[in-house]
């Protein structure tokens, strides 16, 4: 229907861009999947963008993400002049952050975050396309993950396959 609306077909899109998180689980997994999928059928790019560094588009520098990881604990990933830090999960007890900050888990500190630039998937787009114009190889998106999963491998063996 998007594409309908905008007058065009598959054939004009030329990269797609994805979210690759941190967010929810099983959301990230089928949206990472479902592009690169679309990405392989159509012969095209794809490229990955996480949702911290989509928040810190277009906001002016230093500036710190702060997004709710839920169970009292944030991710953080700082954004300089020059670049970036790594994006990190971290308790949000005793978390002292100074400087401007955008995000949701910023009012969890008390603090009013910097309103964001651009819509998420508008942000994401300009990112993928500003890494796409470099013409410098893009790694395949992958979800970005900050916590290690949740479910648990089963304790009992798998049974016995007959031959």
């Amino acid at each position: 229907a998007l594409l309908a609306e905008a007058a065009v077909t598959w054939a004009d899109v030329a990269l797609l861009a994805v979210g690759t998180g941190p967010g929810n689980f099983t959301g990230v997994r089928i949206s990472v999947a479902a592009v690169r999928g679309l990405a392989l059928g159509l012969g095209i790019s794809a490229i990955g963008v996480t949702r911290l560094e989509a928040l810190a588009h277009g906001l002016p520098r230093p500036l710190t993400v702060i997004e709710d990881a839920r169970r009292d604990e944030v991710y953080v990933q700082e954004f300089t002049a020059s670049g970036s830090l790594a994006a990190q999960l971290k308790p949000l007890q005793g978390l002292d952050v100074s400087g401007p900050v955008t995000g949701s888990g910023a009012m969890l500190l008390g603090r009013d975050p910097l309103p964001a630039a651009r819509p998420l998937t508008v942000a994401i787009a300009e990112i993928a396309a500003a890494r796409a114009a470099t013409g410098a190889v893009q790694p395949r998106p992958a979800p970005f993950y900050l916590r290690g999963a949740d479910a648990a491998p089963p304790a009992d063996l798998p049974p016995v396959i007959l031959p």
